[in-house]
């Protein structure tokens, strides 16, 4: 695979990370100027508005799961392993989490936002396997 095919889906994921945080920093920045105290917030105390909450535990998740993907990303191009089976597995991946985003940061509905992460670690689980038996059965 060439490496814009493998790298897309990855920089689509940092993309949605990227639009997250500015999502977060506007209703923050929307709530700080219209008079949240910036002393009840300043030591991470959980006390931004609801949407505020909303968008900031949307963008620390992308610091989760994500972070497996982008080194599995870059390990499966340097050991010449970025297949189709990878990129389509790195799509549904990522796919995966841009629903799960989208899910909450708007309804936030816990159980169809539970089974998107749940289905998006399933996938990154499998493309570990792959890749590991991939690169074991390669010494």
């Amino acid at each position: 695979m060439s490496l814009q095919a493998v790298l897309l889906p990855l920089f689509v994921q940092v993309i949605l990370t990227f639009v997250i945080f500015f999502l977060m920093a506007m209703t923050r920045s929307s709530a700080l100027s219209r008079g949240l105290d910036w002393r009840t917030i300043a030591n991470r105390e959980p006390n931004w508005p609801g949407r505020g909450v909303q968008y900031g535990n949307a963008f620390a998740n992308q610091f989760e799961l994500p972070i497996l993907f982008y080194v599995l990303t870059l390990l499966a191009w340097l050991a010449k392993e970025a297949d189709l089976l990878f990129v389509v597995l790195a799509w549904m991946f990522v796919l995966s989490r841009l629903a799960h985003a989208y899910v909450h940061v708007t309804s936030n509905h816990v159980p169809t936002r539970g089974a998107l992460f749940g289905a998006g670690a399933l996938v990154l689980m499998l493309m570990w396997i792959i890749f590991i038996v991939r690169v074991l059965l390669s010494l």
